[in-house]
């Protein structure tokens, strides 16, 4: 599905229907150097359980078009004017990684655009290691390679993959290598730029917080730190999966969406 905003095209995916506005709408927010397809194991199944889902492809991004943006602050900006244009009423926000960063900053900064928020990957400070960032500067292929292998837990890093015939590792990292050059620097730039604060303390909507047991770069530890600022929050843990857990453990993720959702 494709919709105009300030006159540039932002592609979002649906699930493979047509979006039913009769439906709680469902925003999803991606991460660093990635796009829509990292939902495609939620999308489908959410347009199939009562939602309707929509899965976007930040400025830059995917087959979105736009200016990269630098900040998360933008980047919320740009996320709350989507749904504004998308008429459907207060949206259910889900975001991973530096997705989650950008929907803290919607929810907390325009409380009427979001009735309900999902965290996965989630921290209030998202440094990068200085050796990633200068590998996505210079995009090199180090960049993606090295974001992959922190990303995965254990088992992900020895074979297998919820589709058959396919290798989860390398999948998401061809995924971080069809991105633009200069798309992956920019993202990371603006996680380790970027502090919550106490922006936790300031969300009024139910929360819901999913933490992977072996996420390295969002450990669980940090992610409690952001926790504990909330309101009001449903913490639930996934043991044996990293930092990619929509798509190392998609059938537990799904399930645990379904149920944060309604």
């Amino acid at each position: 599905m494709e919709v105009k905003l300030q006159e540039v095209t932002v592609n979002l995916a649906t699930g493979g229907v047509k979006v039913d506005k009769s439906q709680p709408p469902v925003l999803l927010v991606h991460g660093a150097g990635m796009d829509r397809t990292v939902w495609s194991q939620q999308t489908r199944y959410l347009a199939h359980h009562g939602f309707a889902p929509m899965a976007v492809d930040l400025p830059g991004h995917g087959r979105s078009e736009g200016e990269l943006l630098s900040t998360i602050s933008e980047m919320a900006d740009w996320v709350a004017d989507l749904i504004h244009e998308l008429d459907t009423g207060p949206v259910r926000l889900v975001g991973h990684s530096m997705g989650s960063l950008i929907s803290l900053e919607v929810a907390a900064r325009h409380t009427d655009a979001v009735e309900r928020l999902i965290l996965m990957g989630a921290a209030a400070a998202m440094p990068v290691h200085p050796e990633l960032l200068g590998a996505a500067q210079r995009n090199e292929i180090l960049a993606p390679q090295l974001m992959t292998a922190w990303a995965h837990g254990a088992r992900a890093h020895v074979a297998g993959n919820p589709t058959p015939g396919l290798w989860m590792r390398s999948g998401c990292q061809a995924l971080l290598e069809r991105a633009a050059d200069g798309v992956i620097h920019n993202d990371l730039a603006a996680c380790n730029s970027y502090d919550a604060g106490d922006i936790a303390g300031r969300i009024t909507c139910p929360v819901t917080v999913i933490v992977g047991s072996e996420d390295k770069m969002t450990p669980p530890k940090a992610t409690a730190q952001l926790v504990a600022g909330f309101q009001e929050v449903d913490l639930r843990h996934l043991e044996g999966v990293g930092h990619m857990m929509m798509i190392e453990a998609p059938d537990r993720i799904r399930e645990m969406m379904l149920s944060a959702l309604r």
